[in-house]
């Protein structure tokens, strides 16, 4: 199976196809941090929400690059089981290395500070906070670029719905509050946590709800791919 991985990562990557996304999450983060330094919690915690439809549509890039033949003949030769998790997890690597360019960007370009006042948080702090963010919004990411991605949905025109969809739903509801939070993921409820102090059974209860509705949405892809190979 790693060497499906590979094989599918490496067809992201020599395709060109790995440019598109990359491209534009370093135009929002340039964006986002051109408006002057922040807290390192708090910027990041936007950068995760601002990274989230990007790496949703890395993923959806990432899974569609393997011609429809290729991926039946993958499924054949390693059971579809191991099939499926073979794209899940070159999509999840792909997305690390997205969140890693974002860990970095904010500093290169001075988008935040490592000046901390009285009850400020220390600067580790919050860049481990800021981590935490972005790691709670990849699988999520990852499952809403699944849906979307052509094995589902079979056409391009309709991936771009179920992705324009998937993402929208989540930054409307996320941005309500209180119409039906848990429909989607905490991408904004935890942006919102790092503007203050949080404490650590937010931090579970945040980290609780991510890991659910990812695994109830990557569920809901595998059970969609036993019928639609």
């Amino acid at each position: 199976m790693s060497a499906l991985v590979r094989l599918r990562l490496a067809g992201f990557l020599r395709t060109g196809r790995a440019l598109a996304p990359v491209l534009a999450g370093l135009l929002a983060l340039g964006v986002l941090y051109g408006g002057g330094r922040a807290r390192p919690a708090e910027a990041y915690g936007v950068s995760a929400v601002v990274l989230f439809p990007v790496l949703a549509w890395q993923t959806k890039i990432l899974l569609d690059v393997e011609p429809d033949g290729q991926r039946r003949l993958a499924r054949v030769l390693v059971g579809p089981a191991r099939e499926h998790l073979a794209g899940l997890l070159a999509a999840v690597v792909a997305g690390l290395g997205t969140v890693a360019v974002a860990m970095v960007f904010p500093w290169l370009v001075g988008g935040v500070t490592g000046t901390t006042g009285p009850g400020d948080r220390p600067v580790a702090a919050g860049v481990a906070l800021g981590l935490w963010a972005h790691l709670l919004a990849l699988p999520a990411a990852v499952a809403v670029g699944a849906l979307a991605s052509r094995a589902i949905t079979r056409s391009a025109g309709y991936g771009v719905v179920v992705l324009t969809l998937g993402v929208v739903g989540v930054l409307v509801l996320g941005l309500s509050g209180s119409v039906a939070p848990w429909l989607v993921p905490p991408v904004l409820p935890t942006a919102r946590a790092l503007t203050g102090e949080l404490a650590i059974a937010s931090g579970l209860l945040l980290t609780a709800w991510a890991s659910a509705w990812a695994a109830v949405a990557l569920t809901g892809y595998a059970w969609s791919r036993r019928t639609r190979p």
